[in-house]
């Protein structure tokens, strides 16, 4: 990476330094420096500039725009940017703002973040850039967000109730004696390998935390729940 940054560094000095009488180009080193602190300047990965343009691209992946995801991930990248910090942004991106609506975007944004590690940058970028606009084009949903969230809320508020006896397994003699697997249904005995059973604490019962949106994959989520649990 640092020897990235140099070899962008010399170019730039190169570019700023006009060519003499014989078409050579004399690079001295306070121009080098000057590339450098101008490099550095234009995005400080440290800095301000730093969160606002990765806020740029989340905000624009969200939006759907993949012209503008696209400008953002190649102004980070072109500035030196650590590739796998935007690739973990793209992997919480994939299942916060895509989620179950596409399952597949968590698919190819792990196969980016592969592709960085694997061949480095920067042969990486179009990994990067095939992750980009796979998910700004992707259907949205953070219906699965909103899920994680309601359970964790509930959880955080006291909710530790114990495992329905059903549902323990019984390891021991004893465990089964005292009723541990007793009346559980085994799905795939059933038509259709469902079968109706309570699955939450008692004083859980009836408790939705996941609906699902009604964008792409969701749409057979929905309808598969409703004829399940209609």
């Amino acid at each position: 990476k640092d020897a990235r940054i140099a070899l962008n560094a010399l170019e730039m000095a190169t570019l700023a330094t006009p060519p003499d009488a014989d078409g050579k180009r004399h690079i001295s080193l306070p121009t080098i420096e000057d590339a450098v602190q101008h490099r550095a300047l234009r995005y400080d990965k440290a800095g301000e500039q730093h969160y606002d343009i990765i806020s740029a691209l989340h905000k624009s992946l969200r939006g759907s725009d993949p012209d503008a995801s696209l400008y953002w991930l190649v102004r980070m990248l072109e500035a030196g940017e650590d590739p796998l910090y935007i690739a973990r942004r793209l992997v919480r991106f994939a299942s916060e703002d895509v989620g179950m609506a596409d399952p597949q975007a968590l698919v190819v944004a792990m196969a980016a973040q592969q592709a960085v590690h694997f061949i480095g940058m920067p042969e990486g970028n179009l990994a990067l850039a095939e992750a980009v606009v796979y998910l700004a084009t992707a259907p949205k949903s953070n219906s699965l967000y909103q899920a994680y969230s309601r359970v964790q809320k509930e959880i955080k508020y006291g909710s530790s109730e114990s495992v329905p006896l059903h549902l323990r397994n019984p390891v021991t003699p004893l465990m089964k004696d005292i009723g541990y697997g007793k009346g559980y249904k085994y799905a795939h005995d059933y038509p259709e390998h469902f079968v109706e059973q309570q699955n939450l604490p008692d004083s859980l019962q009836g408790r939705r935390y996941y609906t699902p949106s009604d964008q792409g994959y969701e749409k057979q989520i929905m309808a598969r729940l409703k004829a399940w649990w209609a």
